[in-house]
């Protein structure tokens, strides 16, 4: 694999620019109008436009970027995430015109990329699954029906999507028709296809999933877990890994059970399998991501690999870099998601010009991004600034050096969830790791709680200034008598 074209932008565009440059691989880069003068554009040895500004006129465009790999004698292509990293009519296409997708086959894409299909391929590995159907509802009273038998509260999802959308949590009988409609028709237009299936609500339910990797000679791993129960909009913000809560045994157990997830399926390359645990730690599986995550770095973070030269290693037919045996947990490592958010706002994008903007650094310190001072945040995409990823020996270095890292972060020209990452580091509940995914829910939903947790730390900054600048002064006061005095002591021996 001598030329790779990466099929993204922002942040994971230059994540993967940088293993290839590592590994002595030329690199094309593609881009929208909106991108033209992006950092990972200038990075890469070559570069393709592929349209306009909105995904669908450029990112989203599978024949442009085919042909643009033809012209340009590239080998393989990396997708990332997003846009076409789970399109298996993409992977399939590829295929057919001799490029290596680095990444799994378009047929393990459409078995976990349908829920449903996904949960009938698990059941007959013994992978734990929440309690509901695992067939299309399309009629009201049978989701009733249902529901019953569950029992209430229930979760009507999309059978064809994830990131939240055509999921509808349903509390009693009587909201039930409303709420499927609803789910329905975001289902149908977010994903064309308006198929939901049900299934029981875990209360109190934490988000962990399980980085799974396996080549084409039979080899399955399990990188750990990582902790993404901080949520907004059914979103992560901030992920973790290793999780607080999980113990050894537990960890043993959602590994060798996301390995059977892989089998189930004969996966190749990177992937995630999602789980919910519940208030008395039992998991159960909820979906496996066919790709690389946005959160990959911390479980980079704590095994010290390099999960983008591993998928580049599967894709070129080597065995896996390292057995299970080989693989272990040093430290703890912390991400938090940088968005153009107004977070004391509903967390709506913030769109505008990043007229200060200075990363923080340091030995623990990481910052994966996609922009430079003075470029502005594209209405057209996910507004990530960046992912700025600490680590620590320990779960609490780990929060301290997080805190540090986000106090020397420097932004300004647009509202960011930075403010929203400290507030999370410094609460009680984040802290003793008794949180699951209503956090923002319970602990950021109120604004004058929010308001005054933030005005409380601004007082406090202050105070810490104003007080550095008094010590500045009462130094330099002792150093001004001191110099006085010796400036006497010298008169009176030269007289």
């Amino acid at each position: 694999m001598n030329k790779v074209l990466v099929a993204n932008r922002g942040e994971i565009a230059r994540r993967v620019l940088r293993t290839l440059k590592k590994m002595h691989i030329k690199s094309v880069a593609v881009y929208s109008d909106a991108d033209r003068f992006a950092p990972h554009v200038l990075e890469a040895d070559e570069s393709v436009y592929l349209g306009a500004s909105p995904s669908s006129e450029s990112y989203l465009r599978q024949d442009a970027i085919i042909q643009a790999c033809k012209e340009l004698g590239v080998d393989g292509v990396h997708p990332g995430y997003g846009f076409l990293s789970e399109n298996a009519g993409f992977a399939r296409k590829l295929k057919e015109a001799g490029i290596t997708l680095i990444g799994p086959s378009p047929e393990s894409m459409e078995v976990m990329g349908d829920k449903l299909s996904a949960k009938q391929a698990v059941k007959e590995f013994g992978v734990p699954l929440v309690p509901g159907v695992d067939e299309a509802v399309a009629s009201v009273e049978l989701g009733k029906k249902i529901a019953a038998s569950i029992g209430y509260p229930v979760l009507i999802k999309a059978s064809a999507g994830g990131g939240g959308k055509g999921m509808r949590l349903v509390e009693r009988e009587e909201e039930f028709e409303e709420q499927m409609h609803t789910a329905q028709s975001e289902a149908r237009s977010s994903f064309g296809d308006d198929a939901v299936f049900i299934e029981k609500f875990v209360t109190k339910p934490r988000h962990i999933e399980i980085q799974v990797f396996a080549d084409n000679h039979g080899n399955v791993v399990y990188l750990f877990e990582r902790e993404c129960s901080i949520q907004r909009r059914h979103q992560k913000v901030i992920e973790e890994a290793p999780s607080a809560v999980v113990t050894p045994e537990l960890r043993k157990q959602m590994g060798e059970a996301a390995v059977n997830v892989c089998k189930a399926c004969n996966y190749s390359g990177a992937g995630t399998v999602e789980f919910l645990l519940d208030a008395e730690l039992k998991f159960y599986f909820l979906e496996m991501n066919t790709r690389l995550q946005v959160e990959h770095p911390v479980t980079e973070e704590i095994t010290g690999t390099d999960l983008v030269e591993w998928q580049i290693r599967v894709a070129r037919g080597e065995k896996l870099p390292k057995t299970q045996e080989e693989l272990s947990i040093n430290g703890h490592a912390i991400e938090i998601r940088v968005y153009a958010e107004d977070t004391l706002n509903g967390f709506i994008p913030d769109i505008g010009t990043l007229n200060r903007y200075r990363i923080p650094s340091g030995r623990s310190v990481r910052v994966d991004d996609a922009f430079l001072e003075g470029m502005d945040i594209p209405i057209y995409y996910d507004p990530m600034i960046a992912k700025l990823v600490v680590w620590g020996k320990t779960r609490q270095d780990a929060i301290r050096r997080c805190i540090e890292a986000i106090d020397d972060y420097q932004i300004s020209g647009v509202k960011t969830t930075l403010d929203f990452g400290k507030y999370v580091l410094k609460h009680e509940a984040f802290i003793s790791g008794n949180f699951d995914t209503n956090f923002v829910k319970h602990y950021f939903s109120d604004p004058r709680v929010v308001n005054t947790a933030m005005e409380e730390e601004h007082r406090a900054l202050t105070f810490s200034i104003d007080q550095i600048w008094k010590d500045i002064k009462a130094f330099k006061e002792k150093e001004f008598a001191s110099r006085e005095n010796t400036s006497r002591w010298k008169n009176k021996l030269q007289a």
